[in-house]
């Protein structure tokens, strides 16, 4: 692995438990949303591991229909560990609010994606440049509770 790739996965898995220590400590008072997104927790099962997996992310749409998720990992050109873990396991649960739902993870169809782009980048402008910085298609991923 590249020094460049090691620096970004250690600096996304840094910032996720910063996070996490900031939310703990405050009773998650404190960076329950950020840029005006909720931040939810996803919990995915490990493609390798077969263990829980958890990270915090924020979602630039959400309603009680569904939660929009963005694969983006800063626009990096691999996807983040936890696409590839919904990819082979797409039933999730998130966490908002306190509040934990079963949900199904999807990728957004071109159409869906294409729909859905002025929301995201109006919720997070950053999100555009992101797919700018690589030649990966940033999937954009649709959690939807489990019937």
């Amino acid at each position: 692995m590249a020094l460049q790739e090691k620096v970004m996965d250690l600096s996304v898995k840094g910032m996720n438990l910063g996070h996490r220590l900031i939310r703990g400590i405050t009773g998650g008072r404190v960076l329950s949303s950020v840029s005006g997104m909720p931040v939810v927790e996803l919990r995915t099962i490990g493609r390798k591991s077969g263990q829980q997996r958890s990270c915090l992310l924020t979602a630039p749409i959400h309603d009680e229909n569904r939660t929009i998720v963005i694969a983006s990992k800063g626009g990096d050109d691999r996807h983040p560990d936890w696409y590839r873990n919904l990819v082979a396991e797409p039933n999730v649960e998130v966490v908002i609010e306190g509040t934990t739902r079963q949900m199904r993870a999807r990728t957004a169809s071109a159409a869906e994606k294409t729909e859905l782009r002025p929301q995201v980048v109006a919720a997070y402008k950053s999100y555009a440049s992101y797919q700018r910085r690589t030649d990966r298609d940033i999937p954009v991923v649709i959690l939807e509770p489990r019937s």
